[in-house]
């Protein structure tokens, strides 16, 4: 279980797969269908919205599999 704060900390969300889409990072809503996502941070180029990605897999490794894990999507 993954769970995202968003970028402009208005929404706490569980979801189920995060990916990139241009300069954006969207997270598809745990229980949900592949087309009912949400923006999780807009970022200035799409090559930050990636680092913010690899960022967000290198917290799930770190968290060696946790049946809950929490991610804060960055301002910039």
């Amino acid at each position: 279980m993954l769970w995202i704060f968003t970028q402009n900390k208005q929404s706490l969300i569980n979801v189920h797969e995060v990916m990139v889409s241009g300069k954006k990072v969207v997270g598809v809503i745990y229980g949900s269908t592949l087309s009912d996502h949400k923006v999780l941070g807009k970022y200035h180029s799409e090559e930050r919205a990636s680092e913010i990605l690899h960022d967000i897999f290198s917290e799930v490794e770190e968290w060696g599999g946790s049946m809950i894990m929490k991610f804060a999507m960055p301002e910039v």
